[in-house]
């Protein structure tokens, strides 16, 4: 099962330009078989190495769940640990086998659903807590981060990246400059020009 948002062009994908289809189209499910869960996002930005410190994070201005965490894991998860760092690539977008799915009783489910339908945190809020704890309800230890190279070529099959560091491979995600795409996208690039995506990456 593939969990993904539900807009073709969006920020969240994990493609130069932010295309779900190429995304799904290159997707190994042998690797996911093998895994049991995989995230579908293999860039750092956002997330990685260690997006939450549940036992000393403050309040922070924008939307940040860091503060709120430990409360909610507490809730979510009664009988484990809060852990030190929580760390995965955003953005709640993965692939997850039945067999894994069915590693948690029913019950586990159930307290996940009614923790979302009664907590008073605001959904964007109580959304970012479940955003950083997928990886772990299916079985992910809660720093996840595999390197950008190991998972570009096992996720998607691009293997032989050029990938200066372990958190991006060059020209395969940039944080956009804003959460919208201008309208046009992909054809339309961020200042209003034309951009051919079957010919070269995005303009910036």
């Amino acid at each position: 099962m593939l969990f993904i948002h539900s807009q073709r062009f969006q920020w969240h994908n994990d493609d130069p330009y932010y295309d779900g289809v190429p995304m799904l189209r290159r997707f190994q499910t042998d690797y996911l078989r093998e895994q049991g869960y995989v995230n579908l996002r293999c860039s750092w930005v956002l997330g990685c190495p260690s997006e939450i410190k549940p036992h000393t994070d403050t309040h922070r201005e924008n939307v940040h769940a860091g503060e709120y965490f430990k409360t909610g894991f507490m809730q979510l998860f009664p009988e484990a640990e809060v852990p030190q760092e929580v760390g995965v690539s955003c953005c709640a977008q993965f692939g997850v086998t039945r067999w894994n799915v069915q590693q948690r009783p029913r019950s586990d489910y159930i307290r996940f659903r009614k923790w979302l339908a009664e907590t008073d945190l605001p959904d964007e809020l109580s959304g970012r807590i479940m955003e950083y704890s997928w990886h772990m309800i299916f079985g992910k230890p809660p720093v996840h981060c595999p390197t950008a190279e190991e998972c570009y070529c096992k996720v998607f099959g691009l293997c032989g990246l050029s990938c200066p560091n372990q958190w991006s491979c060059d020209d395969r995600y940039v944080l956009p400059p804003y959460s919208n795409l201008p309208e046009g996208w992909p054809y339309i690039g961020w200042h209003g020009q034309k951009q051919d995506p079957s010919h070269g990456l995005p303009q910036a």
